[in-house]
């Protein structure tokens, strides 16, 4: 193999150049994902919200099917490390090394909006239980309705920090949308 046709290295060592702060110079660890599925930007992977992205249709399908709920229910959250150490996700190694080095600027409203969005998961499943316990099912229905946007606008937020944006639901935008 001439050294060209060498595929890029994906070694699991962090650069050791890193900035005047300590931290990793993101421009090497950016040249890393390249060609990966990584977002070079952020150094998160979109993969992440198929973890969510099921229960969501789970939760789509209760009304339909409220033996479905048993199934929803058993489904938990997972850390974005812990979501790729149980997935089969091509660059699973590289996701895990890379996470404590995701800029703050995204990291953190990321973990806040995947905080907000398990916090909308738990509330649509209680509200899914209740309604199948009292066997109604116009009210499963119209709550499920009423949790999905919800779930929706997070994960849309959640793909967009991953995919670098800065733009996160303030607070009032929160509480507007899941209802509070």
């Amino acid at each position: 193999m001439r050294l060209a046709d060498a595929p890029p290295d994906r070694s699991l060592a962090v650069p050791s150049s890193a900035r005047p702060d300590g931290q990793p110079d993101i421009t090497a660890l950016a040249a890393r994902v390249r060609d990966t599925t990584i977002c070079e930007t952020t150094l998160l992977a979109t993969d992440y919200l198929n973890h969510v992205n099921e229960i969501i249709m789970l939760i789509e399908m209760i009304p339909d099917m409220p033996e479905m709920l048993d199934e929803a229910k058993a489904w938990q959250p997972k850390s974005y490390v812990d979501h790729f150490r149980d997935s089969a996700y091509p660059f699973r190694d590289l996701a895990i090394e890379l996470y404590p080095h995701v800029p703050a600027r995204f990291k953190t409203p990321f973990e806040t909006t995947i905080r907000q969005l398990d916090d909308v998961i738990a509330r649509a499943l209680r509200l899914a239980e209740d309604a199948v316990a009292k066997h109604n099912p116009r009210m499963l229905r119209d709550r499920i309705g009423v949790v999905l946007d919800p779930m929706r606008r997070l994960v849309d937020v959640a793909g967009g920090i991953i995919h670098g944006s800065e733009k996160v639901l303030s607070q009032d935008e929160i509480d507007q949308v899941v209802g509070r």
